[in-house]
């Protein structure tokens, strides 16, 4: 298992941002979503986040709502998702879960983050679980040896982003904007300060995502965050392919792309 301290320390040798990239688990099919996931680790990107599929992912735009339609209609069920965590990890990469938290509670803590360190999970990401709310997760991820990720937006207040910050052990993910998932023509200008407000209050890296979707957009982000987090371009490039072998090209071309501009920091 690749855990995310290891994929953090080295991209700071490198002097660059990390690069994570976003896919649902059973999208486009089961196989084709570890296929993929691995395509983009072999062009570029460092970690990968499995979306966990749910039926109302409050969070999430059109695009990532649409794949998530597929991925369920594909009956993807969470040891499907063990199961494609299981295959990513086997590229090298740190693989991560995105998940809400009530499929998790439902499952049981314990239970998930244990089948989760086996498959060879680095950690999850819970966008909807509160500080407030996280300690039997986060007392289930420090047994299992996972990272545990939540969410920073630009509505934070400076004692709201301290609380957040505190539950976390992998990284911070700064939401660029208020809003749901989706590439868009720029960054919000709000990213740059949530990441200076949030360094404020951790050591732990900071990584944007939300809006993030060509590699001039991640080239920006880079100049100031230890990580930029893309998911619905990826997605889209997939929902857009004639045929699944078209898809993967796509796919490769963009972390490709997205990775030059982790490389290239320019100042924002």
């Amino acid at each position: 298992m690749t855990n995310l301290q290891t994929v953090f320390e080295k991209t700071r040798a490198d002097r660059r941002a990390a690069l994570i990239g976003y896919l649902p688990a059973g999208f486009p099919t089961k196989e084709g979503a570890v296929a993929a996931a691995t395509a983009m680790v072999e062009a570029g990107c460092d970690v990968i986040e499995i979306g966990l599929p749910y039926s109302d992912p409050l969070m999430d735009g059109p695009t990532i709502q649409d794949a998530v339609h597929r991925a369920l209609t594909n009956g993807t069920r969470i040891a499907d998702v063990m199961r494609t965590v299981e295959g990513v990890a086997a590229s090298g990469a740190a693989v991560l879960v995105m998940t809400y938290w009530n499929p998790v509670d439902r499952y049981g803590a314990d239970r998930f983050a244990r089948e989760l360190a086996d498959a060879g999970g680095a950690g999850v990401i819970t966008p909807d679980l509160t500080p407030e709310e996280s300690g039997p997760w986060c007392d289930a991820a420090a047994s299992a040896g996972l990272g545990t990720v939540f969410l920073v937006a630009p509505s934070s207040t400076d004692d709201r982003i301290q609380a957040v910050a505190g539950c976390c052990t992998g990284f911070v993910y700064a939401a660029s904007l208020m809003g749901v998932t989706g590439a868009r023509t720029s960054v919000s200008a709000a990213a740059e300060g949530l990441v200076k407000r949030t360094k404020a209050h951790t050591d732990l890296p900071v990584c944007v995502g939300l809006g993030v979707g060509t590699g001039s957009q991640a080239a920006e982000v880079a100049a100031y965050a230890d990580g930029v987090i893309v998911g619905s371009a990826f997605i889209r490039r997939l929902l857009d392919a004639p045929t699944e072998s078209e898809g993967l090209t796509a796919v490769r071309a963009l972390a490709e792309e997205l990775a030059t501009g982790v490389r290239t920091r320019q100042e924002a």
